[in-house]
């Protein structure tokens, strides 16, 4: 029988450990949020993201445009965010409509104020092992580990998707911890095969219940990163919890694993550069 990691819990003892550094410093962090279009998604991460924010005590600037924004006034208002000095973190929602190109947004980004971690700079940072940000889902995968007494270094590591966003960065940080990775995908041959040399499987392929018992090995930690919601309205992740939850030894649930660490890494990240803004140690 597995142990369920409780993202919420750890997602409110590191919000605890952010407000009190918070509560320290003279200058509040800023985090600015732009949503283009209505996306009735991305609204509500908007809402809730300025919910953490007030919670932490971090400062927040919300900017929701109407989907008739052009790619000129959005990286005009980015421009200015930039040179602002009381705003330490960008954030722009995605996906953008599909009249504006994410990856000019994505390059007119300060760098140091790119707290998803997207930019081709910070990017380049990550593949190095010397970052000062990651991108939040996979960066929160991290901390759902080393908070639950989960060693990486020298174990076997399966991740199952191979996105800009969750993917290859996941790769990246469980290779920094010392694991020793393997990235399946779509074209993956022998799928079941790889999953099952796993001890720790960090599953985002975005197809419900894609990964089930049969494919993991016994004892393996499963993370699941998926979020999808069925046809009667439920949420359920990549992974099929009912058979896996036997066979794993930790294993995240959906929702309430990785979701409530999106928001709160953003929160770390926001902290991070409102710190090196200032000339401090961001440990």
């Amino acid at each position: 029988m597995a142990k369920i990691i409780d993202g919420k819990a750890i997602s409110r003892a590191i919000r605890c450990e952010i407000a009190e550094a918070v509560k320290k410093m003279d200058v509040k962090p800023g985090l600015a949020v732009v949503l283009v279009g209505d996306d009735p998604a991305s609204a509500v991460y908007v809402r809730n993201k300025k919910r953490a924010c007030e919670e932490t005590g971090i400062r927040s600037e919300s900017y929701e445009l109407p989907c008739s924004t052009t790619e000129e006034e959005l990286l005009s208002l980015i421009g200015t965010l930039n040179k602002k000095s009381d705003i330490n973190g960008i954030l722009v929602q995605l996906p953008l409509p599909k009249h504006i190109d994410e990856n000019k947004v994505i390059l007119a980004i300060d760098p140091k104020k790119d707290v998803d971690a997207f930019h081709p700079y910070n990017v380049g940072k990550i593949v190095t092992g010397d970052y000062d940000f990651a991108p939040c889902t996979p960066k929160g995968v991290m901390s759902l580990l080393e908070r639950s007494g989960i060693e990486v270094e020298g174990k076997t590591c399966v991740v199952v998707g191979r996105s800009n966003i969750v993917g290859k960065p996941q790769a990246l940080l469980l290779t920094h911890a010392n694991g020793t990775v393997t990235v399946c995908h779509s074209r993956t041959r022998n799928l079941k095969q790889v999953c099952l040399t796993a001890d720790i499987l960090v599953v985002a392929i975005g197809k419900a219940d894609f990964i089930t018992g049969d494919m993991i090995k016994e004892g393996a930690v499963v993370i699941d990163v998926g979020m999808n919601r069925k046809d009667d309205g439920k949420l359920t992740g990549d992974v099929d919890f009912a058979s896996a939850e036997p066979k794993a030894s930790y294993i995240t649930p959906v929702p309430g694993g990785v979701g409530p660490m999106t928001i709160t890494t953003l929160l770390e990240n926001t902290l991070t550069a409102a710190k090196m803004s200032l000339g401090k140690d961001t440990e």
